[in-house]
């Protein structure tokens, strides 16, 4: 069941090129793990983009990120779950938010990613 703060339903292509850029933004960019990162990167406008775990108990733990990246017009997509954004953060453990604040690499893909999720909205 979806939590309340899914807006969207992201196809699982678009998912897993998500965490294909997020892989490729740890190895040679910058990101920042977990809500409180995200939410500050989000507010100071320099997140590119946005991960969220769908299966965050509870949720308002999450709840006011789909919200703020709205308001600074950053895009943002969902993850089913909190292991596949902690495993693709190289964290061993499962992680609620990510934001990509330097997709190095992975530039051109989350621009990609950016103009698709735009779309579905």
């Amino acid at each position: 069941m979806a939590q309340m703060y899914v807006t969207y339903e992201a196809p699982d292509e678009l998912r897993d090129k998500a965490l294909e850029s997020l892989e490729l933004a740890r190895d040679t960019g910058k990101i920042k793990k977990g809500t409180n990162e995200t939410t500050k990167a989000v507010e100071r406008g320099v997140a590119q983009l946005v991960l969220v775990s769908e299966d965050i108990n509870p949720p308002e733990i999450v709840a006011h990120i789909p919200m703020l990246c709205d308001e600074k017009k950053i895009p943002y997509i969902y993850i089913k779950k909190q292991d596949e954004l902690g495993a693709a953060c190289g964290l061993g453990v499962g992680c609620a938010t990510v934001a990509i604040v330097n997709a190095g690499k992975g530039k051109s893909a989350v621009e990609e990613l950016a103009s698709k999720i735009a779309s579905l909205r």
